[in-house]
């Protein structure tokens, strides 16, 4: 009697990068850069771990195909849909409080990619890119930073350019770090999402001012100072 020996299909080299990029994805969110070892990607993969070194050549450049890359394109293709056209003066403020609510969602949705390249910098991977060169974060803080300036009537208080990443970590800052920040006692989601598109909204409305008046503003806020600091005279 013969014995049907089935006989294992060869992966291809596409797919075997697939798998140990797919793998890699999953590691580096789940553990960040330092905590996750080629070994564990490997098996996760169903790959010799030389496999790894024979195809990225290196842990770091493996990190930079599984997350920076694709966290960059989601980037990109976020600001060719989400940014608000300054030239609808009318729905401006309404669609700047919409694209708050949706760029909060797009980090929520990649928050374990933010979380991996984050910890890849505090933990000084020299080897390892960061934030600060995803191309998509570059492209994103100059196209805010044209929109806030297209909207204001005089000169601006703060750089639009320092405003656009001032917003921005502070947006990624109450995602990332949501459930330390925001005990469930303290405020519900809503309430939350509401606070911080205020606070957003304050400061891009902080430039519409324009520096007269917020000297103006300055100069009576001083005013008053001393004039609190000023001792009283006491009847007698």
């Amino acid at each position: 009697m013969k014995k049907n020996h089935s006989r294992r299909r060869r992966r291809s080299t596409e797919e075997i990068i697939d798998r140990i990029i797919e793998a890699a994805g999953d590691e580096f969110e789940r553990n960040g850069y330092p905590g996750t070892k080629t070994a564990s990607i490997a098996r996760k993969a169903g790959v010799a771990e030389a496999l790894i070194f024979s195809n990225f050549g290196s842990k770091a450049r493996l990190f930079q195909d599984s997350i920076f890359k694709p966290l960059n394109r989601h980037f990109l293709d976020f600001c060719s849909t989400h940014l608000v056209d300054p030239a609808d003066a009318g729905k401006l403020r309404a669609d700047t409080r919409e694209y708050i609510l949706q760029l909060r969602e797009f980090i929520a949705r990649h928050s374990r990619m933010f979380s991996s390249l984050l910890a890849a910098q505090m933990y000084a991977c020299d080897d390892v890119q960061g934030l600060s060169q995803v191309e998509g974060l570059q492209d994103y803080f100059a196209r805010a930073a044209e929109v806030n300036r297209k909207r204001l009537r005089a000169e601006p208080r703060i750089d639009p350019k320092l405003l656009a990443r001032v917003s921005f970590a502070t947006i990624l800052s109450c995602v990332i770090f949501k459930d330390w920040l925001f005990p469930r006692e303290l405020a519900n989601e809503a309430e939350i999402g509401a606070a911080i598109s205020d606070f957003v909204m304050d400061g891009l409305n902080a430039n519409e001012e324009g520096k007269p008046a917020v000297r103006a503003r300055r100069s009576r806020v001083a005013r008053e100072l001393r004039s609190r600091s000023q001792p009283r005279s006491r009847g007698r």
